[in-house]
């Protein structure tokens, strides 16, 4: 994969031999469960977890349907709140954003009947779960602490660097109430 600088796309196709064989370009790549696009946004990985997050969604919902409101709001939180990679996504647009928080609002909606337009701060509240910038604030808070916290050279030299982009993104997202996109 060929990662493109903002703004600016290579002119020239390097074709790269290893053994004597092309090694095959390509614009998205997955790795340890994480999309990588040759952009560098985190849309379409943003995408692969609401639709993860649908398909548990929607199981837990037929699954569960006769449980208790405790149980079914323990099973959410175990099923619904990890956001595998969550904490990495800083450049995306509103709308993917979007989606993934709505959708994470619905199946808990469902999850619990409460009706289709039922403030989602409210509910939340109600039921004392976390919201979805919580959720995404949580993470990230989390993943700067371990970054901080780290013995590896190289994670101590990014946490001492407070002016890289990667960085204030990361803090921005946990002081910030809302889930800007950069």
């Amino acid at each position: 994969m060929v990662f493109k600088a903002p703004g600016n796309s290579p002119n020239v196709t390097l074709n790269i031999t290893l053994g004597g064989v092309d090694i095959k370009r390509v614009t998205k790549f997955k790795y340890l469960g994480h999309i990588v696009t040759e952009d560098l946004k985190d849309d379409e990985d943003i995408d692969r977890e609401r639709r993860a997050l649908a398909v548990r969604g929607n199981m837990l919902i037929r699954r569960f349907s006769r449980c208790t409101e405790d149980v079914k709001i323990t099973l959410f939180k175990a099923y619904c709140q990890n956001m595998y990679t969550g904490s990495l996504w800083v450049g995306y647009t509103q709308k993917a954003m979007g989606a993934l928080r709505v959708l994470y609002n619905n199946v808990f909606r469902m999850m619990l009947g409460l009706p289709r337009f039922c403030s989602a701060s409210g509910m939340f509240a109600e039921y004392q779960v976390d919201g979805f910038a919580a959720i995404m604030r949580k993470k990230t808070s989390s993943l700067i602490s371990r970054i901080r916290d780290s013995p590896n050279s190289i994670l101590k030299t990014l946490a001492d660097r407070f002016s890289s982009p990667l960085w204030a993104a990361f803090v921005r997202r946990v002081v910030c109430e809302r889930i800007d996109p950069i």
